[in-house]
């Protein structure tokens, strides 16, 4: 039995994290302390003058932990670890999670460049990050185009003459490093100008596309001389949407939020080497009552401990709690100094209130919008939660069987989180031990590989990381997320087949049925021996509807991918020793399988490809 009063006395006064917990266990507070003795017990103090949210998440505190560190940093990077992680009920939350796209500058001896998602510890240069995946798809073609740069995955100088030159060199937009009709030295100079356009200076590639189109022109090819000249009005306008109004070449961001009720949107403006580069805006719930320098703290620790890059500036609309503790950590990520700024008077107070009002904007155009994505999401899941009796749910993984007559035998698995797919953890499966149509057995093998799977690939992270606990070791790998919920495309014979396997891997997971009525919709569902009427007018219903259909289409479009893939098998596939290249020649020389068995090991010799023991083996598989 866990007495607060009792834990209370026994606080420490360091530095550290603490985890509020409720009676199911579910984390719904995290937060940190300079000394965890003083600020945990603030909570408890009937004197205290805390915001109706957290009077709520006090009320709901059946226990707490806490976790002790050295240092005020320290605790600092791992709130925002923790937060990330559990995504407490009463923590103020980014809803976002998006990842910025980079351009990345390899440093082979004949570089390339091409479009990555994360910045890397390894030797290419890096430059953004840009907020439109698309406008960094046009730079890169740019640049290719104008500067001939490679795109190929060719080892260079190794592979050089090992192959031909491929179709760019024949369209004229590559100068075949590949063939050595380029030098190193050359090569090197147009990269020179690759990089120069990438740190914002467009007056080289400007003057290199006017002489290209010039020349064009003056050949009378007027097609390529057009082509050129649309290059060089992209790049004017490039030039001119970047340029930045204040003279100093800087990297900073520039952020400002607006709130209304529990949601707040937060507007943040990316300047790098002095030109605007792009902006973004990020949804907050959860920030009622908080006072606006807490929540700025709150988004800049969740923004930035998943941001690759630090600019050395932040320009804010608030005062911010933390602000040296803030400075501090956001220093030692970026490995240089970062100061955060406030400011109160010219341009930078401009472009403060420029965010601010974009925020504003933003906020009152899509209060609605979010209010009814948040009902159909996130709403919906407590709907089915409620249904159940659970305190609340977050990553459902639901399971179908798909097959015709019992030909391929396949299974999808699909998962939603947060009330959305997402769809890089959904996985198919093709059954290895069941034959005919056997939903259930075919169901029994499928779960088995996939929970057996989480377990060994769990013991091989715990393993290869001993000092992570078991949850931060979970969100590494690939399948050691569990669902909070399972959900199974029928009623109480595949619920079964699930608890049955769970049951026997010794993991205790809530399996969920979806039961039908006559005309295959979803009427109730089936969950602990009882089916549960559900209302067909909720968003709990719709949600489940989409998992469903879904679940349904994945594994539709497996099956139909392996049947159309059977429907062009060969026969000759099936022989043993014979690739594509040699049942390439046997169609080009046979008009049919009958003369191919008619043939005598010397004439099947005889084929371009083929060799002896090929042809042995094509004739031992028609004559035995």
């Amino acid at each position: 039995m866990f007495h607060i009063e009792e834990e209370l006395r026994k606080l420490p006064d360091k530095p550290g994290v603490y985890l509020m917990h409720d009676k199911n266990d579910t984390i719904i507070y995290v937060g940190k302390a300079v000394v965890l003795k003083n600020r945990v017990r603030q909570y408890f103090q009937s004197s205290r003058n805390l915001s109706p949210k957290i009077q709520r998440m006090v009320q709901n505190i059946a226990w707490f932990e806490y976790i002790v560190v050295d240092s005020e940093m320290e605790a600092l990077v791992l709130e925002c670890n923790l937060i990330k992680e559990h995504r407490p009920k009463y923590n103020t939350m980014l809803k976002d999670d998006k990842h910025y796209p980079y351009i990345r500058l390899t440093t082979e001896a004949y570089p390339r460049i091409m479009l990555a998602r994360e910045r890397k510890k390894d030797k290419s240069k890096y430059f953004g990050p840009y907020t439109s995946a698309a406008s960094v798809h046009d730079s890169i073609d740019l640049l290719k185009k104008t500067y001939f740069v490679r795109g190929c995955n060719k080892v260079l100088p190794r592979d050089i003459g090992k192959d031909r030159p491929c179709l760019y060199y024949h369209m004229g937009q590559c100068k075949a490093p590949c063939q050595g009709y380029i030098s190193e030295e050359e090569y090197g100079k147009n990269i020179e100008q690759v990089e120069a356009f990438l740190n914002g200076n467009y007056a080289l590639i400007t003057k290199r596309l006017e002489e290209q189109m010039m020349r064009f022109s003056e050949e009378m090819e007027f097609e390529k001389a057009a082509e050129y000249r649309d290059l060089l009005f992209s790049v004017r306008k490039l030039a001119e949407k970047q340029r930045a109004d204040d003279a100093k070449i800087i990297d900073r961001d520039i952020i400002a939020f607006a709130t209304a009720g529990d949601e707040a949107v937060a507007q943040v403006f990316f300047v790098r080497n002095g030109k605007m580069v792009g902006r973004e805006h990020f949804y907050l719930t959860g920030v009622e009552n908080e006072p606006r320098s807490v929540i700025m703290a709150n988004f800049i620790k969740q923004f930035y401990a998943g941001m690759p890059y630090i600019p050395k500036e932040l320009l804010l609309s608030e005062e911010t709690e933390d602000v040296g503790l803030l400075e501090e950590w956001l220093s030692a990520k970026r490995g240089k100094r970062v100061h955060i700024q406030v400011p109160k008077k010219g341009g930078k107070e401009k472009l403060v209130e420029l965010a601010e009002k974009n925020a504003s904007f933003v906020l009152q155009k899509d209060s609605e919008r979010i209010a009814r994505e948040e009902k159909r999401t996130r709403g919906a899941l407590q709907e089915i939660a409620d249904w159940l009796g659970m305190e609340s749910l977050n990553r459902l993984e639901s399971f179908d069987i798909s097959n015709t007559s019992g030909f391929e035998n396949v299974a999808s698995m699909v998962v939603f989180e947060g009330g959305k797919p997402k769809k890089a953890d959904y996985r198919k499966f093709k059954t290895k031990t069941v034959t005919g149509p056997d939903d259930y057995a075919s169901m029994e093998e499928v779960l088995t590989r996939r929970f057996e799977h989480a377990k060994k690939e769990l013991a091989e992270l715990m393993e290869k990381y001993p000092d992570l606990i078991e949850d931060e070791v979970r969100e590494m790998g690939s399948f050691t997320r569990l669902p909070d919920l399972i959900l199974m495309d029928g009623g109480k014979g595949q619920v079964n087949v699930a608890l049955a396997v769970l049951g026997e891997l010794g993991m205790d997971i809530p399996v969920c049925g979806m039961v039908k009525d006559d005309n295959h919709r979803t009427r109730g569902l089936y969950y602990n021996n009882i089916e549960i009427p559900i209302d067909t007018r909720s968003e709990g219903f719709h949600l489940i509807t989409r998992i469903q259909d879904e679940t349904h289409r994945f594994a539709i479009e497996y099956h139909k991918s392996l049947r159309g893939k059977a429907q062009t098998h060969s026969v000759l596939d099936d022989i043993p020793g014979v690739g594509e290249s040699r049942r390439r020649a046997l169609m080009k020389h046979y008009t049919s399988l009958e003369e191919i068995k008619a043939a005598t090991i010397e004439e099947l010799a005889a084929l371009p490809s083929m060799n002896r023991g090929a042809a042995q083996a094509v004739y031992d598989f028609f004559h035995r």
